[in-house]
């Protein structure tokens, strides 16, 4: 049994209602891990920390977690963390809504200066978006332009089509609903009412209704048992009756984690939570341990795990043919019912006439449904059809063939079927926008095909001719590669502003007064070198001789690695940030450096006294290097232009300039795709926010 990686609409539909006890809770600060991890911290007044999880990648889940449970901060936010940061500290959490029956929570935030949702499609690809309070998107980690629906900054955000609730639909829609299917019982549960597979059969089981019976052959006694056992379920999550369990395999592993034990997983051993939300956090964060401990370890080596993106894509098209065959059957019944309407013209003509003329006179609606009522006891035809009137809006429902169609009261048989036609052309359009999803996603699974054969190939050579043939034949062109190998790293350094020089040794530098201390209280080495600006307002910058857990050893550095040290010093320096094209640096070794001011003097946070004699380097050009790096790992790297140049496939230069530094970065961002022939390894190495992190504060342009 394979393990649960997301939850469900009734899981969510159980986790809303504990979630909503956090009402009240501050906003501390927001982190986001990866592409698709969002943490908000947040400080409740019984409670004390809070710690609220959104992830939408190949897990999706949404609950407030254990501190034990919650990962460590990353690094420098990016941009959509640092929105929701601006948008969301000092914010009180009002509370959280499930939409409809679909998988998407929006949490609703209040703030003095304006009130922020966060809505979570745990669905699909999965995204979050931030909106404002008129509901137009701020951010959102992915953007989605379809026919059916956008979600891009700028925009108003769009929920997508309601589906069918099967915990609140009356017993003649039930039916309707699942004597259009053509399949058996459970089938017709799991997708006709959107049960999804696993309760579906825990509806036929608790009814006592045989999961293959086709739809043809089923009862209506046997319908109203699945009623019935769908209402029992929609009680107890309404009242609150949870039972949580997470159930375990014959090894021990997690495998499902419900609000309520059930009756298909009788077989299952299983574990008893006081609440749901604890059930939910426990078993994702087993679950993460147990995917951590199964992946084989290969030195020096991150391969992917192919076969789980394949299959993952594989279902994703599954889906998304599911969708196409759903919204051709949608258009179809709308022109069906259309073609009702004039096939029963004089009929509903003398429907619609009726209502009209009584309300010209001013009959309450009341009054009308009560006429046609009197109507249809005495057999009148036109009053019989009448199924339903809603005064509120303005509405009449006819019964035409065994098929319901509500009318707009104040308009005729025409305009009503014109607007049945519209809607099945609007489908129609839905299902032209899910054929171009499908045919991205075939496009990614082929992608991850090839690069799995690459790694397949790559596996297969011996390691000693590869090195051999690396200094025989040129580098590997990695830009007209069909698909580059993901190899990742995770260094101490990464944290702060770093480079290699041409000859290996490791520049850091402060991006904050924070990190300039540390790096001199606890990363400067007595053989380091210790570079800074003439001008006020630049980063310590640290010449490593060493790193922190290596011996270190005296060490000539080279005329060339220090002027790149010194270039990084000014590059990222205020000389920068006031458009200046060149600035001067100064260096020091490690033992001239204190905390400690001259007589009378104050030292600002992060500042430094500089005592004895220091090497200048003047007149250094503002100039950095954006590249993507191939190999030994994939990356973004940035610095000096000289040191960036022979470690990636590709490079940009930059210099002060007029566009802002997230604008900056998205345009390398764009060339870089021009330039990779393998355009999704670009999404996921050099993103706009990797690429702005190796920016340096204030406008930049690209050097032609």
């Amino acid at each position: 049994m394979e393990s649960k990686t997301e939850l469900s609409s009734i899981d969510l539909r159980a986790l809303v209602t504990e979630l909503g006890r956090y009402a009240g809770a501050k906003v501390d600060k927001a982190y986001l891990y990866g592409d698709d991890l969002l943490r908000l911290k947040l400080r409740d007044f019984d409670r004390g920390r809070v710690e609220l999880l959104i992830e939408v990648g190949d897990v999706k889940r949404a609950h407030v977690a254990a501190q034990e449970h919650v990962p460590d901060a990353p690094g420098r936010p990016p941009n959509f963390a640092k929105m929701l940061r601006n948008r969301l500290s000092g914010a009180d959490f009002v509370g959280v809504e499930q939409y409809e029956f679909d998988r998407i929570l929006t949490f609703e935030f209040a703030r003095e200066d304006g009130n922020t949702r966060i809505v979570a499609e745990l669905f699909g690809q999965g995204n979050v978006a931030a909106l404002d309070e008129t509901g137009e998107v701020v951010g959102a980690l992915e953007t989605v332009r379809l026919k059916s629906r956008t979600v891009a900054p700028g925009s108003q955000y769009e929920y997508p089509a309601s589906r069918l609730n099967p915990l609140d639909v009356s017993f003649d829609a039930f039916g309707r609903k699942m004597d259009e299917s053509d399949t058996d019982v459970v089938r017709t549960l799991a997708t006709q009412l959107n049960l999804g597979g696993l309760y579906a059969e825990e509806v036929c089981s608790r009814a006592g209704v045989e999961k293959t019976v086709d739809i043809a052959d089923a009862t209506e006694e046997q319908y109203r048992a699945l009623y019935d056992a769908i209402a029992r379920l929609d009680a107890r999550l309404h009242a609150g009756e949870l039972d949580p369990r997470v159930y375990e395999d014959d090894d021990g592993n997690v495998v499902d984690v419900t609000p309520f034990p059930l009756t298909e997983h009788e077989d299952l051993a299983s574990e008893g939570y006081d609440s749901f939300n604890a059930a939910v956090d426990d078993y994702f964060y087993r679950f993460e341990r147990e995917e951590e401990a199964e992946e084989p370890e290969e030195i020096g080596s991150s391969k992917p795990d192919f076969e789980k993106e394949i299959a993952k894509q594989q279902r994703i098209i599954e889906q998304q043919e599911g969708a196409i065959e759903g919204f051709e059957q949608q258009a179809e019944r709308e022109r069906e019912r259309a073609e009702l309407l004039y096939a029963n013209y004089d009929l509903v003509d003398e429907v619609l006439s009726t209502v009209q003329d009584a309300r010209e006179e001013g009959v309450p609606w009341d009054e009308i449904a009560e006429t046609l009522s009197a109507g249809a006891e005495r057999g009148i035809p036109a009053a019989e059809a009448v199924t339903d009137v809603d005064g509120s809006e303005g509405t009449v429902t006819v019964a035409l063939d065994d098929t319901e169609i509500e009318l707009d009261a104040t308009a005729g048989v025409e305009v009503n079927a014109d607007e049945l036609y519209k809607e099945a052309k609007r489908i129609e359009g839905k299902k032209e926008g899910a054929k171009e999803a499908i045919e991205a996603t075939r496009e990614e699974l082929e992608a991850v095909k090839r690069r799995k054969e690459e790694w397949e190939a790559e596996d297969e050579a011996d390691e000693e001719a590869d090195e051999e043939e690396a200094e025989d034949h040129e580098p590997a062109d990695w830009l007209a590669r069909s698909s580059v190998p993901l190899r990742t790293t995770d260094e101490w350094f990464e944290r702060f502003r770093w480079f290699h020089t041409s000859d290996g040794y490791l520049v850091i530098g402060g991006r904050n007064a924070d990190q300039n201390e540390e790096l001199v209280k606890k990363y400067m080495d007595k053989h380091d070198r210790f570079f800074h600006t003439q001008a006020h307002g630049g980063p310590v910058t640290l010449l490593k001789a060493a790193g922190p857990s290596e011996a270190s050893e005296p060490v000539d550095f080279d005329e060339e690695t220090l002027r790149q040290a010194a270039q990084f010093a000014v590059s990222y320096s205020s000389d920068w940030k006031a458009g200046r094209g060149a600035g001067d640096a100064y260096m020091v070794e490690p033992d001239q450096v204190s905390k400690t001011p001259e007589s009378g003097e104050y030292l600002e946070k992060g500042g430094f006294a500089i005592r004895g004699d220091r090497t200048y380097f003047e007149d250094i050009a503002c100039r950095v290097a954006v590249g993507v790096q191939c190999e030994p790992v994939t990356r973004v790297i940035g610095g000096p232009p000289a040191a960036v140049r022979d470690r990636v496939a590709t490079s940009i230069e930059l210099e002060p300039g007029m566009y802002a530094q997230n604008d900056a970065a998205m345009m390398v961002y764009r060339e870089f795709k021009n330039r990779f022939a393998d355009q999704s390894f670009v999404r996921k190495v050099a993103s706009a926010d990797r690429i702005q992190e190796f920016l340096p504060p204030g406008g930049s342009e690209i050097v032609e």
